[in-house]
């Protein structure tokens, strides 16, 4: 059965003048989160962004993802510490999502650096997030492992 999640967003005005809100997301866990074009492209000034948000779900998508492969592989984590940096940039056919770049910090008793970065890059090339992304926005993950 598929999950269908969805979120609700009240726009007023032009792009550049003209600010938006986040006013409902299915599961309830926020809601009023302003948005505008600023926060996109300038100073965040207190207000999210598409991107920030993307950036939210790849790195907890990612640290999923992770987490379920070192399991399989016998060596489950203790601790995943993972930031993802979307890169929103101004290309010569207009605005874009240039890039996700993932870091992840593991306490993972039993597993060796090697395993843990292929681990890392086999997470970021497998979680659903990655998949919608692949093709059209530059991936990568760097991955080390912590001492636990």
């Amino acid at each position: 059965m598929a999950a269908v999640r969805h979120a609700e967003v009240v726009w007023n005005g032009d792009l550049m003048s003209g600010s938006g809100m986040i006013t409902y997301v299915s599961s309830g866990a926020f809601t009023r989160l302003p948005v505008s074009w600023a926060s996109r492209t300038e100073h965040h000034d207190g207000r999210t962004s598409p991107e920030e948000l993307l950036a939210a779900a790849h790195a907890a998508c990612f640290s999923m993802a992770l987490s379920a492969g070192l399991a399989r592989a016998g060596t489950p984590p203790t601790r995943l510490d993972v930031k993802a940096v979307v890169t929103f940039d101004k290309t010569d056919s207009g605005w874009k999502v240039a890039s996700s770049a993932l870091t992840v910090r593991g306490v993972v008793p039993g597993a060796t650096a090697e395993a843990f970065k292929a681990a890392a890059e086999a997470a970021k090339d497998g979680c659903p997030i990655s998949g919608a992304l692949k093709g059209n926005v530059a991936l990568s993950v760097e991955a080390t492992l912590a001492d636990g």
